[in-house]
């Protein structure tokens, strides 16, 4: 059986078609021949080695795929690569900048909000469309905008702390 990198790197059989798609990620056009079955997230983790991007239920269950696509979160495990095509990604690599993290990332480590890591990057994009649109947030509206978002080992106390400060920090910077 092969791995979904092969998949990806290796030729489709003659009968299965494959489409070019060009995706602009993370700011960056990235273009990919890809069978039309492909996975936005497997695209992403094995075509474009953006590994933030975790798979941990194919079912939109857990929302560790949650990627920002034209500034609102979905979860890419059950989105086809050409559903993409001329569209907009935003993964949790492209969060930080090359001097700095982002008030999000940095509220994560500032309030403890991750144990094992494995859904934080979901939880992050998810937290990222609910700050954009509003930057005042209460608990309940954190709550609810990561209500799509499963952690299994943090009780999600402090990822809302970690909205919350993400939050005041980028009301901070406007002013």
């Amino acid at each position: 059986m092969s791995s979904l990198y092969e998949e990806i790197n290796t030729p489709p059989a003659s009968d299965i078609p494959v489409r070019r798609v060009t995706i602009n990620v993370n700011g960056e056009a990235r273009t990919a021949n890809v069978e039309p079955r492909l996975l936005l997230a497997h695209l992403l983790r094995q075509g474009f080695k953006l590994t933030g991007t975790h798979t941990g239920c194919d079912t939109t269950n857990c929302g560790a795929c949650t990627v920002l696509f034209d500034g609102r979160p979905i979860k890419s495990c059950t989105m086809f690569a050409v559903q993409a095509d001329g569209h907009d990604v935003q993964t949790v690599e492209g969060l930080a900048s090359a001097s700095e993290l982002h008030p999000l990332q940095e509220g994560f480590k500032q309030e403890h909000a991750l144990q094992c890591g494995f859904c934080t990057p979901g939880m992050m994009m998810a937290a990222k469309a609910l700050l954009e649109e509003n930057l005042n947030p209460t608990e309940d509206e954190i709550r609810w905008a990561l209500s799509g978002n499963l952690c299994r080992c943090t009780g999600y106390q402090n990822i809302v702390k970690a909205v919350l400060w993400a939050a005041e920090k980028m009301r901070a910077e406007l002013n």
